[in-house]
């Protein structure tokens, strides 16, 4: 078996350049070819009446060894340069890094450190999984630092996943002795006859679950029901932008303005189906688990998806949950991670749970930060999803009264509470928040009180943390309270980012 961690180069996956776009430059000549071919025959072959087909023609006048020259040169340059892109993309990984060198022409070389790597994730596009291949992606702390590895074969990314995090962990390497008597043992192909085809394989592949069972333990693995999951897409605000631009299009269409519903339904009903389709499909066979690697999240049915976050990764949480979501008691859970503001896929990487229970809820809080899994914690986090002030056993410091000029329907849910190395934040009236922020993630704590707070007495606090979805601001507060808030997040940021050890979470372990 090849170690890809031996910090030697290797290539990656053969089929990397029809997969990267080979594939995509085959359809446009044959689509070149099909519309033009008669034009590039007369160019070809200075022929300017052409009676029947280009090819019959060119065959009549002794010139197909031409025309099959040209074909064969055109073929042979693409896969020369296919073949040369291929040969000049590299990775290698060491102790302590991932590189990548890829280019012709323009030589370019990544590097990724692995004491500052934020999650590995791998895709499966569905052309690539016909191939066998997966996208496996390295993402780091710092903007667009993150180190792709667009093709390796599925099994190969899987292991290299595995050792990549066992690497940034700071684990001891596994002594050669172990490493092969835990591997799998290869079966022979003569004993599997027929079921070790490629065929046999691919299938098996496509209908193997998204997340091993034997990679976590049943009772932490969190999943959404399909039924759930169209419920929810049914009652999200899309839809309700959607009734409306539906009622705005019939009005206007009885009152003899037809042209909008003809400029506006069409695109319209193909701009639904097409954020429906997306986002149910994204979400089957969705699941979060706790795996010795981190917390794996997965997702997607032809094309799938998994991201694995090692410990000490999550900057903040939010469980929010939306008007419409209220009466069947549904939340989503979305974080802040580094290196996620600018991508491509943010809102895919930042979302933890789509949908869920207030039961799913707990458990995926307490695989993302351990410390709210206790049973101590059950009762504040509860407390901070559907809370309000005026409650005497509540850990919560609520707003006072005054608050109420700036905060005229939320300020009843408007709180802030603190457990272990971490604070919650409570807020919102139709839109329901609980922000959950480590102390460890800290990057500053900001106070703030303009004239109008001033006259309230009042102060505004902020825990700022790295770029997301997730704001946790304290919008009114008592000033008094807040600036003891304030003193005490700010020491409590500074002892739990010197007691962290999250960077390399098993050193010494082996």
């Amino acid at each position: 078996m090849n170690d890809l961690t031996d910090g030697e180069w290797h290539r990656l996956h053969p089929a990397t350049p029809l997969l990267r776009g080979g594939i995509i430059l085959i359809a446009v000549l044959g689509f070149v070819l099909s519309n033009f071919r008669e034009r590039l025959v007369e160019w070809v072959f200075g022929a300017p009446d052409l009676p029947g087909d280009p090819l019959q023609t060119a065959y009549e006048r002794g010139q197909i060894g031409w025309a099959a020259v040209i074909v064969a040169a055109v073929l042979i340059l693409g896969i020369v340069i296919f073949y040369a892109s291929w040969r000049m993309h590299t990775f290698r990984v060491g102790d302590d890094v991932v590189e990548v060198r890829s280019g012709i022409l323009f030589r370019t070389h990544r590097r990724a450190r692995l004491d500052r790597v934020q999650g590995v994730a791998i895709s499966r596009p569905l052309f690539a999984r016909i191939f066998g291949a997966a996208k496996l992606d390295v993402s780091v702390a710092g903007q667009d630092a993150k180190v792709q590895l667009s093709y390796l074969g599925s099994a190969e990314a899987d292991r290299l996943r595995r050792d990549v995090l066992q690497l940034a962990s700071g684990a001891r390497a596994q002594p050669q002795e172990e490493a092969a008597a835990s591997a799998p043992v290869p079966v022979s192909p003569a004993v599997t006859g027929a079921e070790s085809g490629v065929v046999n394989q691919r299938m098996r592949e496509f209908l193997a679950p998204e997340l091993d069972p034997d990679a976590a333990p049943p009772e932490s693995v969190v999943r959404i029901p399909p039924v759930r999951l169209i419920l929810s897409l049914v009652l999200s605000g899309f839809t309700v932008a959607l009734i409306v631009v539906a009622v705005f299009v019939l009005t206007t269409s009885l009152l003899g303005r037809r042209e909008f519903f003809f400029i506006l339904i069409i695109p319209g009903l193909a701009a639904a189906f097409g954020y429906y389709f997306n986002r149910f499909t994204k979400s089957l066979r969705y699941s979060i688990a706790a795996t010795p690697d981190g917390v794996r999240v997965g997702f997607g049915l032809l094309s799938t998806s998994n991201d694995t976050l090692p410990p000490g990764r999550i900057h903040a949480i939010e469980v929010s949950q939306p008007l419409l979501w209220r009466p069947v008691g549904w939340w989503m859970i979305r974080i802040n991670r580094a290196g996620a503001a600018g991508e491509s896929n943010a809102q895919t990487s930042t979302t933890m749970l789509p949908v869920g229970t207030v039961d799913d809820v707990r458990k995926v809080l307490g695989l993302l930060l351990p410390g709210l899994a206790g049973e101590q914690t059950r009762e504040l986090v509860l407390d901070g999803l559907v809370g309000r002030s005026g409650r005497v056993e509540s850990a919560f410091t609520d707003a006072p009264r005054r608050a109420w000029p700036l905060r005229p329907f939320s300020w009843r849910r408007t709180g802030y509470a603190r457990s272990g190395d971490a604070v919650l934040v409570r807020s919102g009236f139709l839109w329901r928040h609980l922000s959950v922020v480590p102390l460890a993630r800290v990057q500053s704590v900001r106070i703030t009180q303009g004239p109008v707070r001033r006259r309230l007495d009042l102060v505004e606090l902020t825990l700022q943390t790295v770029s997301g979805p997730v704001r946790a601001s304290v919008g009114v507060a008592d000033r008094a309270q807040g600036t003891a808030a304030f003193e005490e997040w700010s020491a409590g940021a500074v002892r739990a980012a010197a007691a962290d050890r999250s960077h390399r979470w098993a050193e010494g372990e082996r």
